[in-house]
């Protein structure tokens, strides 16, 4: 009899568990956590975990318990399909913010679409992540087909070049923004002087910078990350070539300086990540991230925060509307896609691709290792 009582008492204790289990709620976050774009990468992760530590208590009285996975993709696409991968086998998982890169985020929301777990990114601008029409990808950034031009107008019409050196890391995000941008400063009348590709990997540049002294371009567009852009320019500055460099969001670290060294002068950027001291609605979020971590937020972390609370409001939302029960993946899809919010960065409303219908893009010039705001763009999905 002893045995049998203990033996029940057991199995209760058992079913407690798994009873308590299965009301854990998830969200991941998939971003390079190591590697040269890890400090955009913790912006993203960060971010998201003040979102989520905000709103544990409303989904604790729904009898759920929230938390944060994090995956590192290592800005890699193999790498992030692989997270993918694992965020769909685990069921816990109702939502992802992220990712960093867009050629991460392409395949991996792919990887994600049949088991209809939303995405939500703060940071990926390449068109085809949301032109595919997956129902499962949003954003809420600007695209490169308005941050590339925006960046062409800020070299012909602020800087006014005429004879511009176009570069891209050869990744979609890259090559996607320096051919908007190409486009924009061709069609202001611009002539390019020399226009290609160097691996993202790539940080000797010998070669480029021999040729840019013999073409002396007014300007020189990169479109890439600021692991490469930083070493780029300080090379450049090192040769005593003093040119205007811009390029896109991808800059918008302040590793940027720190790699560029003395040469972090004369750099512009636009970005679709505002400056903390543009968004009044972050100075609070601004102290909790410094008070949680140690270090400053930047554009990112907003962006990201900002993206997480649409995840996040998207499940709430679908789980009143089940009767106050965990949702499925396919009704917290729905729920985001179809959600209005009023977040820091302004109101969100998705369009039919999942692409945010009103957005802001900022220019960021730095000057001797210190940056300001040199403009702002509004932008307007049709």
């Amino acid at each position: 009899m002893k045995k049998t009582a203990l033996s029940l008492s057991v199995l209760a204790a058992l079913a407690l568990g798994s009873a308590h289990a299965a009301t854990v709620v998830k969200v991941a976050t998939i971003s390079p956590l190591s590697g040269s774009s890890s400090n955009l990468g913790l912006q993203i992760k960060n971010g998201t975990q003040l979102a989520i530590n905000e709103m544990k208590d409303e989904f604790a009285k729904l009898g759920m318990t929230l938390q944060l996975v994090a995956y590192d993709d290592q800005a890699d696409p193999a790498t992030g399909t692989a997270a993918a991968r694992r965020v769909a086998a685990d069921r816990s998982i109702l939502g992802v913010v992220g990712t960093l890169n867009s050629g991460v985020a392409i395949p991996a929301s792919a990887v994600l679409a049949p088991s209809h777990v939303v995405m939500v990114s703060p940071s990926n601008t390449n068109e085809k992540v949301t032109d595919r029409g997956l129902k499962n990808m949003n954003r809420v950034c600007a695209r490169d087909d308005a941050q590339g031009p925006a960046g062409g107008n800020f070299v012909t019409n602020t800087l006014k070049a005429k004879r511009v050196y176009v570069l891209n890391d050869k990744t979609p995000y890259g090559q996607g923004l320096s051919d908007q941008a190409e486009k924009e400063m061709k069609d202001n009348g611009a002539t390019i002087v020399q226009s290609e590709g160097v691996a993202a990997e790539e940080r000797d540049f010998t070669a480029i910078i021999t040729k840019i002294q013999a073409l002396k371009p007014d300007a020189i567009y990169f479109g890439g990350l600021y692991g490469q852009v930083g070493p780029f320019v300080k090379q450049l500055r090192d040769k005593g070539i003093q040119t205007p460099v811009i390029g896109g969001d991808g800059y918008d670290s302040d590793d940027l300086v720190k790699l560029a060294g003395t040469g972090a002068t004369n750099i512009y950027f636009t970005t679709v990540a505002p400056p903390v001291d543009a968004v009044p609605a972050a100075k609070l979020l601004a102290g909790n991230y410094q008070k949680t971590f140690g270090s400053n937020i930047q554009g990112y972390g907003v962006m990201s925060y900002d993206a997480a609370r649409v995840v996040l409001l998207g499940i709430l939302n679908a789980a009143k509307a089940n009767g106050n029960k965990v949702p499925s993946r396919t009704q917290v899809e729905t729920s985001v896609r179809n959600g209005s919010y009023n977040l820091l960065t302004g109101p969100v409303k998705f369009d039919k691709n999942g692409d945010r219908m009103a957005a802001k893009m900022y220019v960021i010039a730095v000057k001797d290792g210190k940056r300001s705001t040199a403009g702002t763009v509004s932008v307007t999905r049709k």
